[in-house]
């Protein structure tokens, strides 16, 4: 049986058992005059922000009741704020969405002090797209590749532990040998590149969907330099921009650069508190499953360049149990450089 069957069964079982309960359980009365809020981890202008805005602008109408959908920026600790609200504070009935960073169980794996969740507790409505996190310098910097940054030291922008914008550098700074200086403090990914350009920093990072879509101009007069792609292998669209996957002179090296190029199969994917109501979880599942299907969704993503690559809530949480199983060496090794 599956757990979609189970869940059901279940709902069944005590609404016989129990008058009135199929009624006030019912998809319509749990959504109806609600609203339901989606909790963006990033500031605005972010590829976090770009997706959660969207997904708030059409899942109302494809869920039952037809429910009022917001969105609404929780920044703070890479996203990892959003993340333990949704885990610790927020209601469980189906009116708390969370877009948090693709790295959520890889941070509990390597012990983030910030981490307040059991990743593997947490309930996924599903995936919108998956992410390509990019590593860019400015045109005047000494750095223009990887192997240039092995050579000079090139300051950095960085949006807290639980970002990749700070993770990666400090990563391959001890695994590789690069000079990155990392600039800590940046609350996301616009205001690093906001810092980029005004030469307070040589380079940023941020989600390629971010970059080709709101910074077109950079690319098409070649202000920056995308140096890195967080991934296993080369996007087509960056074919000239080294993978985070192909990094690492030794079988330890690239299994540990591995392990964080797999966050982008997480992507822009949406989670809700352990606990949530079967019949909740399973009409937001349901209706988001719904949505990325609209005619007037795929639309408009592909009117603003937005990537749509679906995930189902069930194939997020295995992807998940496959981060938190990594093995211990690889953990333990993590750790170490990350001083936990």
């Amino acid at each position: 049986m599956t757990s979609d069957a189970r869940r059901l069964a279940l709902f069944a079982t005590l609404a016989l058992a129990t008058p009135g309960l199929a009624l006030a359980q019912s998809p319509e009365n749990l959504f109806a005059r609600k609203t339901v809020t989606i909790y963006i981890g990033n500031t605005a202008g972010g590829s976090y922000d770009l997706y959660g805005r969207m997904v708030a602008r059409f899942l109302g109408k494809h869920l039952p009741g037809n429910p009022n959908v917001v969105a609404t920026n929780m920044p703070g600790a890479g996203t990892l704020k959003a993340a333990n609200f949704i885990y610790e504070v927020a209601p469980k009935d189906g009116t708390a969405i969370g877009i948090v960073t693709e790295t959520l169980a890889l941070e509990q794996t390597v012990a983030n002090p910030a981490v307040q969740y059991d990743a593997a507790k947490f309930n996924w409505m599903g995936r919108i797209a998956s992410s390509n996190n990019i590593h860019m310098q400015w045109s005047t910097s000494k750095v223009q590749s990887i192997e240039d940054a092995k050579k000079y030291e090139t300051t950095v922008a960085a949006a807290g532990a639980g970002n990749l914008s700070e993770v990666i550098p400090n990563l391959l700074n001890k695994v590789i040998g690069t000079k990155f200086k990392v600039i800590s403090g940046y609350p996301a990914s616009a205001e690093g590149m906001l810092a980029m350009e005004r030469g307070e920093v040589e380079g940023a990072a941020s989600s390629w969907a971010a970059v080709k879509t709101g910074k077109k101009a950079w690319l098409t007069e070649k202000k920056i330099k995308v140096i890195l792609q967080d991934v296993p292998e080369r996007s087509p669209e960056l074919p000239d921009a080294t993978a985070l996957g192909e990094l690492g002179d030794t079988p330890a090296d690239k299994q540990l650069l591995g392990l964080y190029a797999s966050g982008g199969a997480i992507g822009r994917a949406f989670i809700l508190p352990p606990g949530t109501n079967p019949v909740a979880l399973k009409a937001l599942q349901d209706g988001f499953n719904a949505m990325v299907k609209d005619p007037e969704v795929i639309a408009e993503m592909e009117k603003v360049g937005l990537d749509l690559e679906p995930l189902p809530g069930e194939a997020l949480r295995a992807a998940t149990a496959r981060t938190l199983a990594a093995p211990d060496d690889v953990k333990a090794r993590a750790r170490a450089i990350f001083g936990r």
